[in-house]
């Protein structure tokens, strides 16, 4: 007699914890890329990491390239610099500088590299976000 609720409550308990918006989070335009970036703190070339507000810039990981930002020493973000809201193309590739990373093509998009979110232009996708954890002076990037 108790197996009928109890297995009801594990097929309602699956059934709720599923999100049918995932499907709608995927960004059909930036494919997942696996990788892992090391950074060093201690080494000249990350330095400017060790200090809140500034940021690390790298194309060679991710789609095609990864900033880093320290927010307070403690958090860091990284983001994909690739434009969310096209088809990877050239003019896709986005530039930093100071908190602002801008694409080329014609809608001139820009996104806050502290928030991940469309600042000027057209399109329904933040920046691609990819995990960061610091553990002693060394900051692991990640997807």
């Amino acid at each position: 007699m108790i197996r009928k609720p109890l297995l009801f409550l594990v097929l309602m308990s699956a059934f709720i914890s599923c999100n049918p918006d995932d499907e709608l989070n995927q960004n059909p335009f930036l494919p997942d890329q696996n990788f892992r970036l090391v950074l060093n703190l201690s080494l000249p070339e990350y330095n400017n990491l060790n200090f809140p507000g500034n940021s690390f810039v790298t194309y060679n990981y991710g789609i095609n390239g990864v900033v880093v930002y320290n927010l307070n020493n403690t958090q860091y973000v990284a983001y994909e610099l690739s434009d969310p809201n096209h088809t990877l193309r050239e003019c896709s590739l986005l530039t930093v500088q100071g908190i602002i990373a801008s694409c080329s093509c014609n809608d001139e998009n820009s996104y806050n590299i502290i928030t991940g979110e469309i600042s000027t232009g057209t399109g329904q996708y933040a920046l691609k976000p990819y995990r960061v954890r610091k553990s002693g002076n060394t900051l692991e990037v990640y997807n």
